[in-house]
């Protein structure tokens, strides 16, 4: 197969989050990539513009502002990659950071084993928050449901992620892209490139250094609306859905059985929980050598699997009535 000689073109939903984007706009003019590269900004309908944050990189970089009305990230994608010249197409949150060598690693890996789409992991900046750092650990953890999206030898094939993902021009003019999905569409469109015969993999080395959600609140939010989520992709995805989806659920009533335990003087399923917390915490101060990160990422671990648990079964059991 002749080398891929790859155009392309970053395309960035924002929505009220002008500062990130000024961020990542930074870090992307410190790419060592030496080919042209076409940033393509779609602000969806947001009361805080980003319009001019983006003045004064319109020198360094080949740069497009769009601005539509509030349709959602999947729909605003979709708008960036039919308005993009490049070849390739790499989807990115605005509350990312990329690595100098981010774009090199890519196309590095897209020339060793090309496919038409790729995600890639994301890891905690040094500057990020305590809870940024948590939440990052939370998420990407062997020891959470992270642990299964984010290796390559993953229990399915892998599904990228819209944080930290790329797609060829073939295959959004073949599958139309993003659904009309608010959460999830990201999977939704990862088992339609399926359906057409597209292969998806992890590319290890194009890490982002992602932001996530600022405070608890946000974070539960999130959870919560990717396990919703879940049901009715597994309804429309029958052979995507796995045992391990209901582990959130699970662990939602573990804890409220231990609770009761308790309170009828047996202890055997709290300690158990708590062994399960004393995992985390070392695991998290391993990794990240901060005794408050390794704490709080017990809480973000709890908070992570009651969103997903509790979404996870709304969801089913709205998918029950209305079947």
């Amino acid at each position: 197969m002749n080398a891929f000689d790859p155009s392309f073109s970053l395309i960035i939903p924002v929505y009220n989050r002008p500062d990130e984007m000024d961020e990542l706009l930074q870090s992307i003019t410190c790419q060592t990539f030496q080919n042209d590269v076409e940033v393509i900004v779609v602000e969806d309908g947001s009361s805080l513009s980003s319009e001019k944050v983006l003045e004064p990189y319109r020198e360094q970089l080949d740069l497009s502002y769009i601005y539509k009305e509030n349709t959602g990230p999947g729909h605003s994608r979709n708008v960036g990659m039919r308005r993009a010249k490049g070849n390739y197409f790499i989807i990115l949150d605005s509350d990312c950071l990329l690595p100098p060598t981010y774009l090199e690693e890519v196309r590095t890996a897209l020339n060793e084993h090309y496919c038409d789409a790729f995600g890639g992991p994301d890891a905690a900046h040094a500057s990020f928050t305590t809870l940024q750092k948590a939440i990052n650990y939370s998420m990407t953890s062997f020891f959470t449901t992270g642990g299964i999206r984010g290796r390559q030898h993953a229990l399915t094939k892998f599904q990228p992620r819209s944080f930290n993902m790329g797609i060829s021009r073939k295959a959004f003019q073949v599958t139309g892209g993003f659904s009309p999905m608010r959460t999830g569409e990201d999977i939704d469109l990862t088992c339609r490139l399926w359906a057409h015969g597209f292969e998806t993999r992890l590319i290890e080395k194009g890490v982002v250094f992602h932001k996530r959600r600022t405070n608890f609140r946000q974070f539960f939010k999130q959870t919560f609306a990717f396990g919703k989520a879940r049901p009715l992709l597994n309804k429309r995805f029958p052979e995507t859905a796995k045992a391990f989806y209901w582990l959130p659920s699970l662990f939602v009533g573990f804890g409220l059985f231990a609770v009761f335990s308790i309170l009828v003087g047996s202890y055997l399923p709290a300690i158990l929980l708590l062994g399960y917390f004393a995992l985390i915490f070392a695991d998290s101060f391993r990794k990240n050598k901060h005794l408050w990160v390794a704490l709080v990422s017990v809480l973000s671990t709890a908070v992570q699997f009651t969103g997903y648990g509790l979404g996870f079964l709304t969801g089913f059991f709205n998918r029950r009535l209305v079947s």
